[in-house]
């Protein structure tokens, strides 16, 4: 009986235990640019198990509640996703890279990921957010007794209108956003822009701020429309300087 008894008390303590490390804990961090180390804002957090997505203050930080084992996803338009598993600190520093691909005058470009690989990389990573996020075939077509009629599907009618799914898909918008900057940088570079203008340092910069085309023109235009384009902008940059320059935005990161 003793030893019955002592069996019963120590599968209580190791289930108490497995309770007590599945619970949720108060985590904070901080977003940092890898290059500058510049606190950076408007940064999107999301965890990957609850699907649970907020983002950052206009100072860089955030909290939140997570166990261990959690996956947090850090996104922003410009910056490659970084992620953090949670262990036991309850301090997070996530450190993003600016995602534009700056070419060289010479260069093997299949030494390079292009963009679309890029993607297709941080597609397989978070793969989970696309199957979360998925609201296609929301009606369904034949009924499992093969009568022919239209049916709703349960799994893509909660993507569509649950938190989780709702988060999912402003990840997966973040992460295409990013594929059509990079797209843009990959084909308007600094050296093309520079051989074509002569600019270099700051006032090439702000040039390619304010004259980088469209994401749709890039896939369409060849390299000589390209080329005409930076052209004519250039002219139009010589008479205005300042034409397109957008102000510094409001809380962002000091």
């Amino acid at each position: 009986m003793k030893l019955k008894k002592i069996i019963y008390i120590l599968l209580l303590l190791v289930l108490s235990n497995g309770k007590l490390f599945a619970q949720d804990k108060p985590v904070q961090g901080i977003v940092f640019d890898m290059d500058s180390k510049q606190r950076l804002t408007r940064v999107y957090i999301y965890n990957t198990r609850t699907g649970a997505g907020f983002y950052n203050t206009t100072k860089g930080e955030f909290k939140t509640n997570a166990r261990s084992g959690d996956v947090l996803v850090a996104a922003l338009q410009g910056y490659g996703v970084d992620t953090i598993s949670i262990k036991s600190e309850s301090t997070l520093l996530f450190y993003l890279r600016r995602n534009s691909i700056q070419l060289q005058e010479v260069v093997v470009r299949d030494s390079l990921k292009t963009p679309a690989e890029q993607l297709k990389q941080a597609q397989e990573e978070y793969n989970t957010i696309y199957t979360k996020g998925a609201v296609k075939d929301v009606f369904t077509m034949g009924g499992s007794n093969g009568g022919g009629g239209a049916g709703l599907s349960i799994n893509a009618l909660y993507n569509l209108l649950s938190k989780e799914g709702k988060n999912a898909r402003m990840l997966q918008k973040i992460i295409e956003r990013d594929y059509r900057d990079a797209m843009i940088e990959y084909r308007f570079t600094k050296t093309l822009v520079n051989n074509v203008t002569g600019l270099s340092g700051a006032k090439l910069t702000d040039f390619k701020q304010q004259y980088k085309p469209g994401y749709y023109f890039i896939l369409e235009a060849n390299d000589y429309e390209l080329i005409q384009y930076i052209k004519k902008s250039y002219q139009s940059y010589l008479e205005n300087p300042a034409a397109n320059r957008l102000g510094p935005l409001k809380g962002s990161a000091q």
